[in-house]
């Protein structure tokens, strides 16, 4: 039998007269009072504002619980978050709220949701990529092959070992100066693809800032103001970019990492012991170790160079103090050349490539040949050698100066050393006799030349005082047949009371090479004018220097013009009193040389007095103008003393030239 209910609790729950259902919560004392009774009246009831309260709170919530699972960095997402990709309980994106619990408003994050997917995966994958770049960039650019970068850098796995063990604050801090090291890094790395393509060797972080200004120059003069404007500016965002998007990207990777800790710490001890079996078999691809420590290595092969470089220059303030001629007296010195007219010249870029590269050499050979067989019916002779010079694609002065000292100078602290003190310099030593005029024709100078004075030249005719009122031809501020008329124009055509000692530097074989100016007849010359219309005619600098194939035959063309310029001279202007010594500075660049030339350079001495070479028959030189593949490679910086003993100088007795590394 069922129970009938109690009359009491019957008449609880029966409605009272007036009342309707939705008037009754399931949860209201019967007993409580009725509605505006007992309490402050007010439009709504104390459970409709708690339920108010509840439902504004809930996004509220929600929001405060992605912020706090961001912040804890719980790591119960999904594998494919590593990536990048987005959960159902972070929204649409890794870094953004629920838009569920906002009520579908959650931005373009919340309307397209695969798109945001997609866009965080991309990222995520992006930035691996720029970091795994930046720890396998090479230093050249034949380097930068799909082989390079097949390998695993253990840098990448101690990284991210390091940054799973941080906690929030410290790991983004680390991941930020990671960030900021490795866009350095990276930054430097593009350095050394630069220098080695255009000076054969890397960027000295010591040494090589002052080398800007002189790049800024050469773009002003070869492309114009604007163009070298744009691309100084474009450098300095490229330096920034590089630095800020490799410190995001690390932090990126860095949360992305620690929202997903079990598996990014499985996918680094998996790397870790791929590695360590990679190393330990000897894996290669190309010849290129798998297991890379090539960062690692670089950092401190740079931390070496500069402490090398810092004792380099102590080191060589000891050398260059002592000085085998120092105090050799002037009547001791070059007396095998007493009375003759001397003109020592440097050919710009002409080096060992210009004889024997096949894409060059057949042009720069026949000149040469001919130009010996042109000597020898003027009454020439001529006997020619290699120097391997101290500098190469650049830095000229670098090789000037180790030819004139007999020092090796490689670097901007040796140069500005040397050129501090008073190490005895070929001019300088002809100048002590006090039988020679010594003077310089520097066209590629541009203003004041202190060093003239360490050199020991009476006169420096720069650009400003050879007169020329022609077009410039990219770099070179002239032609070399002006350069050479205004020589003989300013001093060697002029009566003297002794003979000249005159070092000139020829620049129309400078890079761009183009345009390249044309031999014209000596009368023609002028004060340059005559030039302007070569000038125009010739080829652009742009087209001709990003050209492989261009740029060798026009500098090959640079070359001939030059040894003309200069043959043609000597045989119009010279005497049975000249001697002619002339020589490369160095080898161009590698574009134009090659990724492994050598960095040997010509030289010739050429004369009328057959006493003059037979003094150097020794030497085993070849005869006439062009040097043999066997001819005897010395060191550019020993060319001073031989040339000084052949001719008679004598070494100063207390004096002695200290062992170098060098």
């Amino acid at each position: 039998m069922r129970q009938l209910p109690d009359k009491d609790d019957a008449d609880k729950a029966a409605p009272k007269e007036g009342e309707t259902p939705e008037d009754r919560s399931p949860e209201r004392d019967p007993d409580a009072p009725a509605e505006g009774q007992g309490r402050d009246p007010g439009p709504e009831s104390d459970g409709e504002a708690e339920d108010k309260d509840k439902d504004k709170a809930e996004p509220e919530a929600a929001d405060d619980k992605a912020a706090e699972d961001e912040a804890t960095e719980a790591d119960d997402t999904a594998p494919a978050e590593l990536l990048g990709a987005a959960t159902p309980g972070d929204g649409a994106d890794d870094d953004g709220p629920d838009p569920a619990a906002t009520g579908g408003r959650g931005g373009w994050r919340g309307r397209y949701p695969v798109a945001a997917r997609a866009l965080s995966w991309t990222v995520t994958g992006l930035s691996l990529a720029l970091v795994f770049v930046a720890l396998l960039l090479p230093q050249k650019l034949e380097l930068l092959t799909t082989e390079h970068f097949a390998r695993i850098p253990v840098e990448l796995i101690f990284g991210a070992g390091l940054l799973l063990l941080l906690p929030t604050v410290a790991r983004r801090v680390v991941a930020v100066l990671a960030g900021l090291f490795l866009g350095a890094l990276a930054i430097l790395n593009m350095l050394d693809m630069g220098f080695n393509e255009f000076l054969g060797r890397g960027f000295n972080v010591v040494l090589d800032w002052i080398l800007f200004d002189d790049a800024q120059a050469y773009l002003e003069d070869s492309v114009g103001q604007t163009a070298a404007a744009a691309a100084v500016v474009g450098v300095a965002v490229l330096v920034l970019a590089v630095l800020t998007l490799m410190a995001l990207a690390v932090l990126r990777i860095g949360n992305v990492m620690a929202r997903n800790s079990v598996v990014a710490t499985r996918t680094t001890l998996v790397a870790g012991t791929v590695w360590v079996a990679c190393a330990s078999v000897g894996a290669q691809v190309a010849g290129l170790p798998v297991a890379s420590r090539s960062t690692s290595a670089l950092v401190q092969d740079r931390a070496e160079r500069v402490e090398k470089t810092i004792k380099d220059e102590e080191e060589f303030k000891k050398i260059a103090a002592f000085d085998t001629y120092g105090d050799t007296p002037g009547d001791q010195l070059l007396t095998g050349l007493r009375g003759k007219d001397m003109i020592f010249t440097f050919i710009e870029s002409y080096g060992r490539s210009a004889i024997e590269d096949p894409a060059i050499a057949p042009g720069v050979d026949a000149t040469l040949t001919k130009a010996t067989k042109r000597l020898d019916k003027a009454g020439y002779a001529a006997k020619s050698g290699w120097l391997t010079s101290a500098t190469y694609g650049g830095n000229s002065w670098l090789g000037h100066s180790t030819f004139l000292t007999g020092l090796w100078i490689d670097n901007q602290n040796r140069y500005r050393t040397v050129t501090a003190g008073d190490h005895l310099s070929i001019p300088r030593a002809f100048q002590r006799t006090g039988a020679w005029r010594t003077v310089g024709i520097m066209p590629g100078v541009q203003k004041n030349w202190p060093e003239g004075t360490f050199y020991g030249l009476d006169h420096v005719y720069d650009s400003r005082e050879l007169g020329y009122k022609g077009p410039k031809f990219s770099w070179s501020t002239m032609p070399d047949q002006y350069a050479l008329k205004a020589f003989e124009q300013l001093e060697h055509g002029k009566k003297h009371d002794k003979p000249l000692m005159s070092q000139i530097i020829l620049t129309s074989s400078h890079q761009p090479w183009a345009p390249i100016p044309k031999t014209i007849p000596w009368s023609k010359v002028g004060n340059g004018s005559v030039y302007k219309g070569i000038q125009k005619a010739g080829k652009s600098p742009e087209d001709v220097f990003t050209d492989s194939t261009q740029v060798k035959q026009e500098y090959g063309k640079s070359v001939q013009y030059s040894v003309n310029s200069l043959i043609d001279y000597v045989i119009k202007y010279g005497s049975k009193d000249t001697v002619l010594v002339f020589l490369g500075d160095h080898q161009p660049l590698a574009r134009v040389s090659g990724n492994n030339a050598s960095r040997d350079v010509p030289i010739s001495i050429v004369a009328r007095d057959p006493k003059v070479l037979d003094r150097i028959a020794d030497w085993k030189w070849a005869d006439g103008l062009m040097p043999r593949a066997d001819t005897p490679v010395w060191k550019m910086n020993s060319f001073r003393d031989r040339f000084f003993k052949a001719y008679g100088s004598t070494p100063s007795a207390k004096t002695k030239v200290p062992t170098s590394s060098k």
